[in-house]
């Protein structure tokens, strides 16, 4: 008979050495001393797939298998999406593990072209703008766009088919012949394989924009040379090359002026972009001079880098529509069968075009204001934009609503009520639909730290609540003339010393007596209610921490006590109410007795009941 020996504290120590002893094989197969080298290194000491995989932290297997035995055809997803001005675009979309493993390389390609633009900038001269300014980092259409202000001639001209005149013979032999790169053959066909599709960079793939990038730079180079040699500035976004000056006439050899009375590429910048395997569209160039408007990547470039007037005119009087009847029609431009730029409407726009348009157009606004204050300028003020778009998202957020919307004071009380509608959702059925799992019929507002919250200015806390109801007011009082929103607003607060504020904020709306938190519910404007927490026993103040159970209130975490006054975990001993929503409530929803919380949601209800009702009076 077999006898079993047992060692106390054995098993854990062979446990220990064994996978001491993977360790160590696995860095003996492991050829590459990767910890500590840069991107660039270690492409360089990369000699086989299996290394590459390493470096993009995937399987060597996983790998293997979406390059090798995945079917071409499941690969890649074809649609096409609408051009800027008429015609269509094919994109190939990868699918899921494809993707994922060409983000992988396109992030480890971008760190390696930063080290190598770092290589090149003299100690003292900080980060510099290259010049090619798309699908780079710390690069925008605005640096691009800077280059090119206040010039006297603007010369703009686009490439033909870029992404796919960049075959996987091209790609391949970039990575092997780059002095910079200088990769193992087998490694440079291994990222061709996983960037290239039907023998070209397909447009939609993650890792196109930096390959083509990385390709384009020695046209690049080519290009700034010849343009500083007529004294010329020259830069590229994606596919679309400017070149501008101030000298008294353009530049021949940079561009010229053809038979029928247009502008074409000169003899010389054909010559050196045909010799980096490129070629122009012929469609797509332009001179432009300075007593017109100036335009490089959609930008205007003749006193500042900026959005055109008639765009933000064309956006402002969208927003109108939408503020008065509840609707707009989308304009977008498209070139008719001469080639000329026509605007064209769209019925029925969407409220995410709009939102689109409005960012954008803040965008160009901050960095304006962000180069005003670095070179010691005062800038243009542009209160009348950010207004509008806080406008726009308080009518997309509050007044175009889909469903009922609750505002908290914070995130934690967000989770809060959901876990607890979600437990109770059997009494509650107008509040939630019963499933597994349940699904909530209405919507918390979300607060995250995003230039739309600085816009809203709803950063949580009773100051945000109290600029939301006043806002609000204003913009229903002046602005919104659309038909009644179909949802009421439920703002919910505390019903503690903070709730004052908001009492005499809502007194300076409704004219009325300053409400002392003993309703149920508060009509301020609209669609838009508070709802305080329920006061306590003898009247008292309360929070809606107090609402749940004694024995959830005392749920330690690693021997830690739940303060309730605390935000943080500052306090040693205690945890902050973060902790306890995501580790405590969250987390324990199923077992924790939400009955509390029952005073609460009926206060909802009779919200929407009361909205219901004056929706239905005529």
């Amino acid at each position: 008979m077999a006898c079993e020996i047992k060692v106390p504290g054995f098993a854990p120590r062979i446990s220990s050495a064994l996978s001491e002893l993977r360790r160590l094989r696995k860095s003996i197969r492991e050829p590459l001393p990767l910890r500590h080298m840069s991107s660039l290194q270690k492409l360089k000491a990369a000699a086989a797939r299996r290394d590459l995989a390493i470096i993009l932290d995937v399987s060597p297997r996983n790998l293997a298998y979406i390059l090798y035995k995945t079917a071409p055809d499941t690969k890649y997803t074809r649609f096409t999406i609408p051009k800027r001005h008429g015609g269509e675009r094919e994109i190939l979309a990868p699918s899921l593990g494809l993707k994922l493993v060409q983000q992988k390389l396109a992030s480890v390609l971008q760190d390696c072209s930063d080290e190598i633009a770092l290589s090149h900038v003299k100690p003292g001269n900080g980060r510099r703008h290259g010049i090619a300014h798309g699908f780079k980092r710390h690069h925008t259409i605005m640096t691009n766009g800077r280059v090119h202000v206040t010039r006297r001639f603007v010369f703009n001209a686009d490439l033909h088919d870029f992404f796919g005149t960049i075959n996987f013979g091209r790609v391949r032999g970039f990575f092997i012949k780059d002095r910079n790169f200088a990769l193992h053959p087998d490694v440079a066909t291994v990222i061709a394989q996983i960037a290239c599709f039907e023998n070209k960079l397909p447009q939609g793939s993650p890792c196109s924009p930096v390959i083509s990038n990385l390709l384009a730079h020695p046209m690049d180079i080519l290009l700034s040379s010849l343009a500083a040699k007529h004294s010329a500035s020259y830069t590229r976004y994606a596919d679309d090359l400017t070149f501008s000056t101030n000298n008294p006439t353009f530049p021949p050899e940079i561009a010229a002026l053809n038979g029928d009375h247009t502008w074409v590429p000169g003899a010389e910048l054909d010559r050196l972009v045909s010799r980096s395997g490129f070629a122009f569209n012929p469609s797509k160039t332009r001179l432009q001079y300075r007593d017109s408007r100036q335009e490089v990547t959609g930008l205007t470039v003749n006193q500042k880098v900026n959005v055109p007037a008639t765009y933000r005119y064309t956006v402002r009087a969208m927003a109108h529509s939408l503020f008065t009847t509840g609707a707009f029609e989308f304009v977008y431009k498209k070139r008719d069968t001469n080639g000329t730029i026509i605007l064209e409407n769209r019925k029925a726009g969407e409220n995410k075009q709009l939102l689109g348009m409005l960012s954008y157009i803040d965008h160009v606004d901050r960095f304006n204001h962000k180069l005003a204050i670095e070179n010691g300028r005062e800038f243009e003020s542009t209160a009348g934009r950010v207004a509008l778009f806080r406008r726009f998202l308080y009518f997309d957020l509050f007044y175009g609503l889909r469903e009922p919307i609750i505002v908290c004071e914070g995130k934690t009380d967000n989770v809060y009520l959901r876990c607890a509608m979600k437990a109770l959702s059997a009494t509650y059925p107008s509040l939630v639909e019963a499933g597994a799992p349940p699904k909530l019929k209405v919507r918390f507002y979300k607060y995250a730290e995003t230039r739309t919250g600085e816009i809203t200015e709803l950063t949580g806390g009773v100051g945000g609540i109290c600029k939301l109801l006043k806002h609000y007011h204003t913009d229903v009082q002046h602005c919104f003339k659309a038909p009644a929103p179909r949802f009421p607003v439920i703002v919910l607060i505390d019903n503690d010393k903070g709730a004052h504020s908001v009492y005499e904020a809502i007194a300076g709306i409704t004219k009325k007596k300053k409400p002392q938190g003993l309703a149920d519910f508060i009509h301020v404007t609209s669609n838009l209610y508070v709802v305080p927490t329920p006061r306590g026993p003898n009247n008292s103040e309360t929070a809606i921490e107090d609402f749940f159970d004694e024995a959830t209130l005392k749920e330690e975490l690693n021997g830690r006590k739940f303060d309730r006054s605390n935000h943080t975990d500052d306090k040693p001993g205690f945890y902050g109410k973060g902790h306890f929503a995501r580790d405590v409530v969250a987390k324990k929803a199923g077992t924790i007795n939400f009955d509390g919380f029952t005073a609460i949601l009926d206060r909802i209800i009779k919200v929407t009941d009361d909205y219901q009702a004056k929706l239905a009076k005529p």
